[in-house]
């Protein structure tokens, strides 16, 4: 038997503002609130689905230096520039680690700072 990711634990500064952000990224939905940090995930699933949850928990400073893990969104009900458009309005900022120009995707930051890419292939919602 093998192992599966089921929740994903982002320390920030401000968990209700960051999953608010994240919810609007990818649809999900507060499924609770424990000790300051705020859990989201798929509606119909919740935890224990297929999709992880992420758990925005506090006590995370600054963000510096590269990330050693970050996180790729594809669209699902619109093509990527359509995508970065709602992402940009939602507060996502973009972000220069070094892009050629050429790639195939974009490089984000949510609100607290956390490098994410906006991929292009569309996957079904």
């Amino acid at each position: 038997m093998a192992c599966r990711i089921s929740e994903l634990v982002i320390d920030c500064r401000d968990p209700g503002h960051l999953a608010a952000f994240w919810c609007d990224v990818l649809g999900y939905v507060v499924l609770g609130r424990d000790e300051g940090g705020v859990e989201i995930g798929p509606e119909a699933e919740g935890f224990g689905g297929l999709q992880p949850t992420i758990v925005f928990s506090p006590g995370g400073g600054p963000k510096t230096g590269k990330l050693r893990l970050h996180i790729d969104v594809n669209p699902t009900d619109r093509d990527q520039d359509a995508e970065l458009e709602r992402l940009l309005a939602v507060g996502a900022k973009p972000v220069d680690v070094g892009q050629t120009g050429e790639e195939s995707w974009h490089v984000l930051a949510d609100p607290e700072g956390n490098e994410f890419c906006l991929l292009r292939r569309r996957l079904s919602g």
